[in-house]
C-alpha cells in the first residue's frame, strides 16, 4: 500500500474515532453512494427491486438469486428486478437513493438501512445446516510459514493482507475487533500491504501467492470449495471468530400495501412447501451459498451487530494515543452514549 493510500486510511480511521458509532454508520450512507450509482436505473419503476449483496462478482450473485426472483414474480403476479452491484458500498448507495425495495444484507449494512434508510428487517437467513449464523476466518496457504495466529502476530509489517470492505462484518469488522483492535493493533498499519476485495478474490489471491493471509467466512469458503476445488485444497484456516448472526432481509417501509405484506409472506414461506414444488424451491435456495430459508425476524436481531460495532470502536479508543487520560475518558463516555443511541434507533422502527 503506497504512502498516500495509507495516509488516507489513517485519516478515515481517525474520523471514525471522532464521529462515533452512529455518525460512522451515517457517514458511510452519505459518502459511499457514488459507487455503482447507475445500478438499477432505467428499470421499470413499478417492479419490485431486489438488492443483492455481492458474493463473488455481481454477475455470479445475480445468477444465484435469479431462480428465486423468477418464482417471486410468478407468486406475486408482479415484476421483480434484480439490483446487483459490485460492492457493499454500491448496494448501500442504491438503498439510500431508494432504488431498492427489498434486499439481502449483512449486519453492518442492515443497521444503516434500518437506522437511516427507511428499511425494516422482516426475516433472517437460515443455513442448510440449521444454523442462523456464520464465522469470520483468516485464511493462508497450506504451505505458508503462518501456521497459527501467533505466527501472524509475531511479525508486524511483514505479511501481505487481503480483507473485505469496511461495511463487511466477516471481511473487516470481526477480524479487526477480535484479532487486531483487541490487541491494540490496526490492520491497516500492521501489515506490509493491504488490499480490499470480496471473499472469493481474496481467497484466490492467497492461493496465487499475491497475499499471505485473507479474511473469509464459512459460507463463502464452502462456495469457494465448490467452484474452485483445486485451489480450495491449498487453503487452511488459522483463526475463526465467535458466531455471527446470519444476514437478513430488509423491506422498504414505504412500499405500498398489500404488496409489501404479500412479498414478506412469500419470502418467509419460500422453500417450506411439500412435494415437488417445495423441492424445487429448496434447490433454488441452495444455489445461494447453503441458504435453506428465511425465518421471521424484526429489527431486534440487529443488536449483536450494534454490539460488534461498539466493541470495535471502543477497543480502538482504549488503545489509541491520547494527550491525557481525561481525553481518553471523554471519548469512551461518548462511545457509550452513541451505543445507547444506536440501540434506541433500532427500537424506534
Amino acid at each position: 500500500m503506497d504512502k498516500g493510500c495509507r495516509m488516507r486510511l489513517g485519516e478515515r480511521r481517525r474520523w471514525w474515532l471522532r464521529a462515533g458509532l452512529l455518525a460512522c454508520l451515517l457517514g458511510f450512507g452519505v459518502s459511499l453512494r457514488a459507487d455503482d450509482a447507475a445500478a438499477g436505473m432505467g428499470e421499470d419503476s413499478t417492479a419490485i427491486r431486489f438488492g443483492i449483496l455481492p458474493i463473488g462478482s455481481a454477475a455470479e450473485s445475480r445468477e444465484q438469486w435469479q431462480p428465486l426472483l423468477a418464482d417471486m414474480e410468478k407468486k406475486l403476479g408482479h415484476p421483480v428486478t434484480a439490483v446487483s452491484v459490485s460492492s457493499y458500498a454500491g448496494l448501500s448507495g442504491a438503498i439510500g437513493d431508494q432504488r431498492v425495495d427489498i434486499a439481502f444484507l449483512s449486519g453492518r449494512l442492515a443497521i444503516e438501512a434500518v437506522a437511516h434508510q427507511h428499511m425494516s428487517v422482516v426475516a433472517q437467513f437460515v443455513r442448510s445446516d440449521g444454523a442462523r449464523g456464520n464465522v469470520a476466518m483468516l485464511l493462508v496457504r497450506n504451505d505458508s510459514a503462518i501456521h497459527n495466529l501467533n505466527d501472524l502476530l509475531d511479525h508486524p509489517r511483514h505479511w501481505r493482507y487481503a480483507r473485505g470492505e469496511p461495511l463487511s462484518v466477516t471481511g473487516y469488522v470481526m477480524p479487526e475487533a477480535q484479532v487486531f483492535a483487541s490487541r491494540g493493533l490496526n490492520s491497516d498499519t500492521f501489515f506490509a500491504s493491504v488490499r480490499v476485495g470480496n471473499h472469493q478474490n481474496n481467497a484466490l489471491a492467497v492461493v496465487n501467492r499475491e497475499v499471505d493471509v485473507a479474511t473469509g467466512n464459512n459460507p463463502d469458503l464452502d462456495l469457494f470449495r465448490r467452484n474452485f476445488p483445486s485451489e480450495a485444497s491449498q487453503l487452511k484456516v488459522i483463526w475463526q471468530s465467535s458466531l455471527i448472526p446470519s444476514g437478513v432481509l430488509v423491506v422498504r417501509d414505504g412500499m405500498p400495501e398489500p404488496l409489501r405484506s404479500r412479498l414478506i409472506a412469500a419470502m418467509r414461506g419460500y422453500g417450506q412447501s411439500a412435494g415437488a414444488a417445495g423441492e424445487r424451491e429448496r434447490a433454488n435456495l441452495a444455489r445461494i451459498p447453503d441458504l435453506a430459508g428465511f425465518a421471521p425476524a424484526d429489527n431486534s436481531v440487529l443488536k449483536p451487530f450494534v454490539d460488534m460495532e461498539f466493541q470495535l470502536v471502543r477497543e480502538q479508543a482504549e488503545h489509541g494515543h491520547w494527550v491525557n487520560e481525561s481525553a481518553r475518558h471523554a471519548r469512551l463516555k461518548q462511545i457509550d452514549m452513541d451505543y445507547q443511541n444506536a440501540l434506541q434507533q433500532l427500537q424506534r422502527h
